[in-house]
């Protein structure tokens, strides 16, 4: 009986031997905090990047990354998109808005900021450099001279 266990042994470990190695398919992930800058007159309730986000942001108004966490490539490729859902508030209205954007090219992994323009144009930039750092790569918005909310 003890010959035939080490028999199943010997027949497992074999079986494991031969199984390919791992191969590392994908690539290097590393987690991101997720900011919103919003060049809008709509203030925005929500965001989220890829299921990441939450948060909000008073209109024309940006801030730093402080909501966590997202996966991001440690390196940036061609095609890399994301997908950008937001809720805005106006008034007592909520409207809602889902895109899939190419995340612009970056060279070393920080956070994800999701920049929401008029026209529901949406740009998605990976940076160190909070939104209102004169280092962001996109200027921080600014309210238009007379600008009031509208309730």
């Amino acid at each position: 009986m003890r010959w035939m266990w080490i028999g199943f042994l010997a027949l497992g470990l074999s079986g494991c031997a031969s199984l390919p190695a791992a191969q590392d398919d994908g690539p290097k992930m590393a987690s991101a905090m997720v900011g919103i800058v919003n060049h809008t007159e709509k203030y925005v309730y929500s965001a989220s990047v890829n299921g990441a986000g939450g948060g909000n942001m008073d209109e024309y108004a940006a801030g730093g990354a402080e909501v966590c966490c997202a996966m991001i490539p440690s390196k940036w490729y061609p095609g890399l998109k994301a997908t950008v859902r937001v809720t805005f508030a106006v008034g007592r209205k909520l409207t809602g808005l889902s895109k899939v954007v190419e995340v612009e090219p970056y060279n070393e992994a920080g956070s994800i900021f999701i920049h929401l323009f008029p026209n529901d144009e949406v740009r998605v930039i990976v940076t160190r450099y909070g939104g209102s750092s004169t280092k962001h790569p996109i200027p921080a918005p600014v309210k238009p001279a007379g600008w009031k909310r509208t309730e």
